[in-house]
């Protein structure tokens, strides 16, 4: 996970740590750790977060440096 990548797009935002947890429902202690590194960002919330952003998960995670979100295909 590119830590620092959460900070930057939340800051892009203006955003606290707090809303950012709001929006995932954890708490402000536990998005510091997710920042921080300390902890693992479950894959629920790494989606949530690449949709709120409007990016993918590859970018957050550090597998592109592409910040603009994949074009979503739909199967028929």
């Amino acid at each position: 996970m590119k830590i620092d990548r959460l900070k930057e797009l939340r800051e892009d935002k203006d955003l606290y740590q707090k809303d950012v947890a709001s929006l995932l429902k954890i708490t402000q202690q536990q998005y510091n750790k997710y920042e921080l590194g300390i902890n693992s960002i479950p894959i629920e919330k790494i989606s949530v977060l690449a949709d709120y952003y409007n990016t993918s998960v590859d970018y957050l995670i550090g597998r592109t440096d592409v910040r603009k979100p994949y074009e979503k295909s739909i199967l028929k």
